[in-house]
């Protein structure tokens, strides 16, 4: 189902997406070589239980994790890309690390994710997360009423083509605001003025990832997070976006 949002509606989002963007900037902060992963979900969990918040994650069970979910954040390192299972692991110089992070305040959910490199950054690491930073501005840059979500998913797909990355269609962006996932889904890879037409109050997710040198994933035996078939490094960038009448507007900034 796809819900237009109000501004006042939007307005509400905008608070939860403050929040995640904090939390997320918190979690880049503590992640140094020699941190454990579950330090991190446990910062996680105070600080959405100190805002009274209600975590997306915890208790999910989807078709395609073994669920349910019983952590607040995704937690994904190296060539883990997606639903990240947190676990006792100590974080390595030079560990790529994505945060993914959602969460619903007063009804309202806004999700988003950020790479970090933990310690010393290589340049072909650097360069990987730089990519799906790049993706997120171009497909964020043409949501605007009037064009399609194909122009969203082309701008994304175009960036990594010209940096030489293989896109993944299976995982992608989708719509959210009441629930974690509400249609649209959002693809990587698509063409320009194709797909639904962009309207003001249309909420969504964009979120580019890529692995260096697959399209391909697997699930590891925790039956949640996913990594590049060949174990190639792997980054993902979000964002919660909302479409309005005077274009684009990005509700997970802090």
């Amino acid at each position: 189902m796809i819900e237009l949002k109000t501004p006042a509606e939007i307005d509400k989002m905008r608070v939860t997406g403050a929040f995640v963007a904090e939390i997320l900037a918190e979690v880049g902060d503590m992640a140094k070589v020699g941190v454990n992963l579950m330090d991190l979900e446990h910062h996680a969990r105070r600080r959405v239980e100190e805002r009274g918040a209600q975590s997306c994650y915890w208790d999910y069970s989807p078709s395609f994790g073994e669920g349910p979910f019983r952590n607040v954040i995704c937690l994904s390192v190296n060539d883990a890309v997606l639903h990240g299972l947190p676990h006792d692991y100590a974080l390595r110089d030079g560990d790529v690390l994505t945060a993914d992070f959602a969460v619903s305040i007063d009804g309202w959910v806004a999700d988003a994710a950020r790479t970090v490199i933990v310690g010393s950054e290589k340049e072909e690491d650097r360069r990987l997360v730089r990519s799906t930073e790049e993706a997120l501005r171009a497909a964020i840059d043409v949501a605007k009423p009037g064009n399609r979500l194909g122009d969203i998913s082309a701008a994304i797909e175009a960036v990594a083509t010209d940096y030489g990355y293989p896109v993944n269609t299976e995982f992608g962006g989708h719509g959210l605001g009441r629930t974690m996932h509400e249609g649209p889904h959002v693809s990587n890879r698509g063409k320009p003025g194709r797909g639904m037409k962009l309207q003001p109050g249309l909420t969504i997710a964009i979120e580019p990832w890529f692995a260096r040198t697959t399209a391909r994933i697997v699930t590891d035996p925790d039956g949640w997070t996913l990594r590049s078939a060949d174990g190639s490094t792997t980054a993902h960038s979000e964002h919660t976006v909302a479409i309005t009448s005077d274009g684009p507007r990005i509700l997970t900034l802090p």
